[in-house]
């Protein structure tokens, strides 16, 4: 995919937001299509083709962690939520439903661009991921290729950051990876992001994966410096 193919579903009910982002996007290369509200938003899904979905939390008719948990049924595209300063449930509940980041209103056009490149570098490592790698630790296995997580025989359905993250874990057994490393291999870099929202993702992977999550067998938390996988 190349930049200039990118399409962006911006999802804002306010018009000067839509108008502010819209600007920049499409003066980087990238066709934006525009929804004011949750159920447009979800039309708008149906009848195009979107590489990034760019999803306003505070939206009428359908606010936007119900967007996002439809979306997410059918649908693993990145998505960005917006959510407002110092609103830390919106945050936690965006990503336990499946969004990939979150930028905190206000933000800086320097800081939503760097966003929007990285999720869609995200886009491009899934349709570029090697085919043959997978990695079998007792009854978990991570195939690489289909990006399918199975679990003593049973599928474990998987958002992209929570994949990525348990790849990059098990592809290094035993050594400790910090927050900041987690980070920068999901998102590229690990500037403007809170380290906390690794410690979501983790949680929501004990939850899937391990029969005691505060008795791990997979996930290890190394107190004061991050995680490790089971070697």
């Amino acid at each position: 995919m190349a930049r200039g193919q990118a399409r962006i579903l911006l999802v804002d009910d306010e018009q000067a937001v839509q108008t502010l982002l819209t600007y920049p996007l499409r003066k980087e290369g990238y066709e934006v299509v525009g929804a004011m509200d949750g159920r447009e938003a979800l039309d708008r899904f149906s009848e195009e083709r979107f590489d990034l979905v760019v999803l306003d939390i505070m939206l009428p008719k359908l606010d936007g962690i119900e967007v996002l948990r439809r979306l997410r049924i059918r649908s693993q595209v990145p998505i960005i939520m917006l959510t407002a300063k110092g609103d830390e449930a919106d945050k936690i509940a965006g990503l336990e439903v499946g969004a990939d980041d979150y930028i905190t209103k206000p933000f800086s056009m320097r800081e939503f661009r760097s966003r929007v490149k990285a999720a869609l570098r995200r886009s491009r490592m899934i349709a570029n991921a090697d085919e043959e790698e997978s990695i079998e630790r007792g009854d978990l296995k991570i195939d690489f290729g289909r990006r399918v997580v199975t679990l003593r025989g049973e599928e474990v359905r998987l958002t992209y950051v929570e994949f990525e993250i348990l790849g990059a874990l098990a592809r290094s057994p035993g050594r400790v990876l910090s927050r900041e490393t987690l980070l920068e291999h999901v998102w590229g870099d690990s500037e403007y992001r809170d380290p906390r929202t690794v410690d979501v993702h983790i949680r929501h992977l004990r939850e899937k994966l391990e029969r005691e999550p505060k008795n791990p067998e997979f996930l290890f938390t190394v107190r004061g410096v991050g995680y490790r996988f089971n070697e």
